[in-house]
């Protein structure tokens, strides 16, 4: 592999985990703690994380129960979670919250389906501008005179490949994805 892509490696595998990171919040009909990942909770005068107010439970494949740390912020939880709009029900009892995931619906796979698509555009969106920065360097490269003509185009070649790669990993990905919200 080219310096230059090592260079920017970094770049490339930030886009990926970012991507993650990012469908993880995608139901797919089953519990998962990660559907609360981006789930911003306003207590004690700032915003904070949801997993770092209290516990995240699953209690069964189509519940979780979150248990505060501090009794006094669980209608803080119940707004923010209401508010984040996951297409759960929300249950304060109290002492804890429930929340039930309904079962899936076609409509409603199909819909989960449109909006993975759109976040693995975003995340080769992601790779081509950072296939971009590369691209820009070996220019710069070879109008410095530090790069011939012919290693200007073998490492534009590897780049090429590198970001099909790349994009293979994200469609992957996708597509695993695609298959938990699919399967009922």
């Amino acid at each position: 592999m080219n310096q230059f892509i090592v260079s920017h490696e970094e770049d490339f595998q930030k886009a990926l985990e970012f991507f993650k990171r990012d469908i993880a919040s995608l139901r797919t009909g089953r519990a998962n703690p990660a559907l609360l990942d981006n789930v911003q909770v306003e207590a004690y005068g700032t915003r904070s994380p949801l997993n770092s107010l209290g516990n995240i439970n699953v209690a069964d494949s189509s519940s979780m129960i979150i248990t505060a740390w501090d009794k006094s912020v669980l209608k803080d939880i119940e707004k923010a979670i209401t508010l984040a709009d996951l297409g759960v029900s929300v249950v304060n009892e109290g002492d804890k919250i429930r929340l039930s995931i309904p079962t899936l619906t076609e409509e409603n796979r199909r819909e989960l389906v449109k909006k993975l698509n759109a976040k693995m555009e975003d995340a080769r969106i992601e790779v081509r501008q950072a296939r971009e920065q590369v691209k820009n360097d070996i220019e710069k490269a070879f109008a410095g005179k530090e790069l011939s003509e012919d290693d200007k185009f073998r490492f534009i070649k590897e780049l090429d490949e590198y970001v099909a790669k790349q994009n293979d990993l994200v469609k992957e990905i996708k597509d695993k994805k695609e298959k938990d919200i699919m399967t009922i």
